[in-house]
């Protein structure tokens, strides 16, 4: 029986697909497996018997990823499966900034009890007019899932799509629309959109990219979007950029003191993904997710080990072995087995960054012994018998 705590509440459609095998438990020490939204674990004890973490979502900065990978716990999240809910947001995002559609709907609620709010409404419009975004250039930097769907629904609305990263994945190529125009430098982005849109993850080397010297390289009255994450901003440099005149319109879905209610900002309260929709399928994923690797040992989706398949153990024993990325570990790990007259008949070794996670299929169940000896080789977090 596995046990899975909710850190948060967790969307029904995903959890009723947890079979009999499993149990929700209230007590986070007893948890095979956590699924959390935003409740953050930095300062959480990880529980010692603890071996996967799935984040209904995509971010996960309220998960210490290195903490988890030196214990052997595994992080997923669910990347894609919001990825509609805020594309549409940014779609918003752009249409409210290019027509001041906020300003005359506030007008027309104050104009409530005027007998003639439909003739003075003709004289007012034109205050609130504001552009098409047909025609208009879009920079789209980070093709991701929602970057991919962003870029291909701007250009289905007649702009002209640019986007950027130089990460882009073999499967983001393939579903990118061909009428998005791939540019190899930031700055080109930067010197000829009239719309910005950021969506790539918070990284020491993201932190706060939007600044004022970024911003110096932008089109006069540029309307930018940040719908991935406040720091991604520095929102101090943002503010003098639209008191300058420099930016037009700063689209944000997430509030804080610094935009809350300025001029030229508009701060929605961090409404991207939460949908129905998104919440309902950021729960599903993510059980897949953690079933498929506590009884398998699969690894889909992981922020902090490398992906790894092979498919359902269906030989006596399957061993999965957490360790550092270092030379000379795998003929250990062999040696272990053979010594004990025990054949490996399948195995993988994937790696990512300084951590690897290798999965061995035996043809005689994984004995106590092999397991500590195994355990006691330098450089291994964690032995895990999978089956």
């Amino acid at each position: 029986m596995y046990k899975i705590n909710c850190l948060n509440p967790i969307a029904d459609v995903g959890l009723k697909n947890f079979s009999e095998k499993y149990q929700i438990t209230a007590d986070v020490q007893e948890a095979d497996g956590i699924l959390v939204r935003s409740a953050s674990m930095h300062d959480m004890e990880i529980p010692a018997g603890l071996l996967a973490v799935a984040r209904a979502g995509a971010g996960v900065n309220n998960i210490p990823l290195d903490k988890c990978a030196e214990k052997g716990v595994v992080v997923f999240n669910t990347p894609g499966a919001n990825a509609n809910g805020v594309k549409e947001l940014v779609l918003a995002g752009m249409l409210l900034a290019a027509r001041d559609v906020i300003g005359g709907i506030d007008w027309v609620k104050a104009s409530a009890d005027n007998a003639d709010i439909a003739k003075a409404a003709e004289k007012e419009k034109k205050n609130f007019a504001g552009t098409e975004i047909m025609g208009k250039k879009l920079g789209v930097i980070g093709l991701g899932a929602i970057g991919v769907k962003v870029a291909n629904a701007a250009v289905s609305l007649g702009m002209e799509v640019y986007g950027y990263d130089p990460y882009l994945s073999v499967n983001a190529a393939w579903n990118l629309s061909r009428s998005v125009k791939h540019v190899l430098n930031v700055d080109d982005i930067y010197a000829d959109c009239d719309y910005i849109t950021i969506h790539v993850p918070l990284l020491d080397s993201t932190k706060g990219m939007i600044n004022a010297v970024s911003i110096a390289k932008m089109k006069e009255g540029v309307v930018l979007l940040n719908f991935a994450r406040d720091l991604l901003a520095n929102e101090k440099d943002v503010l003098e950029g639209l008191q300058s005149g420099k930016i037009a319109r700063y689209v944000s879905d997430f509030p804080n003191p610094t935009t809350a209610g300025q001029k030229g900002c508009i701060v929605i309260p961090h409404l991207g993904a939460s949908t129905e929709e998104s919440e309902d399928n950021c729960a599903v994923m993510a059980v897949e997710e953690i079933m498929d690797y506590l009884e398998n040992g699969n690894i889909r989706n992981s922020v902090n080990y490398p992906a790894c398949d092979m498919g359902i153990c269906a030989k006596a024993g399957r061993v999965a072995i957490f360790h550092k990325n270092i030379p000379n570990l795998i003929t250990q790990f062999t040696a272990a087995f053979g010594v004990k007259g025990i054949n490996i008949s399948d195995m993988t070794n994937k790696s990512r960054g300084e951590v690897a996670y290798t999965m061995i299929d035996v043809e005689s169940a994984p004995t106590a012994e092999i397991i500590e000896a195994l355990e006691k080789i330098e450089g291994v977090f964690r032995v895990r018998v999978v089956k």
